[in-house]
């Protein structure tokens, strides 16, 4: 049995302690940020800092000592840090770019949001989103609010009936008037003499 056992071991002992040693820094990470949050509790509890200022500097404190960790032990395995920091960074400009590539739709997404949380305006009120101060923009009643945009039904004195769909992100970058419910529009046309 001890010929067996030693001639396996001898055969696995390299794989066996390259294994146990990345077990080790991982776990040698896990235990240094647990220290490390109990610290920054004990630091924040004597010195009567608050949670808003404790709970993300553990957090990034916990990805910095794990991350590095992790790190270690990839490169342990003989993954090279400068591979590691070419697929890293590759990865965050594609996110970039395809962050960028959908900011109008997820700015409109948490627009919709604001609208049905706060609401600014309701179904069945007339809305008036202005250009400038003094240029009238597009007014009319809402009939529709959906993720992206919101529907407006054009004024009678339009004499078009034409739907106007507005993304929703201009109702918090414009100024918009309002007018409850089924009220009427004050007329914007002005009297020549």
């Amino acid at each position: 049995m001890k010929t067996w056992l030693a001639q396996w071991l001898g055969e696995w002992s390299e794989t066996l302690l390259f294994g146990v040693q990345v077990l080790l820094i991982l776990l040698a990470g896990f235990l240094l940020q647990r220290l490390v949050a109990r610290g920054l509790t004990r630091v924040a509890t004597r010195y009567h800092m608050p949670g808003e200022l404790l709970l993300p500097l553990r957090g990034a404190l916990r990805w910095l000592i794990m991350g590095s960790a992790l790190l270690l032990a990839l490169e342990h395995l003989g993954v090279s840090a400068g591979v590691l920091w070419a697929a890293l960074s590759g990865f965050v400009a594609v996110a970039a770019v395809a962050f960028f590539a959908v900011w109008s739709v997820l700015s409109n997404l948490f627009c919709a949001v604001l609208i049905f949380t706060i609401t600014p305006f309701r179904l069945g009120d007339r809305v008036e989103v202005l250009e400038a101060a003094d240029k009238p923009g597009a007014k009319g009643r809402v009939i529709a609010i959906n993720l992206l945009y919101t529907t407006l039904e054009e004024d009678a004195e339009a004499a078009t009936g034409a739907l106007v769909q507005i993304p929703n992100s201009l109702f918090f970058q414009k100024v918009v008037r309002r007018w409850r419910g089924t009220e009427p529009l004050p007329s914007t046309s002005h009297n020549e003499t």
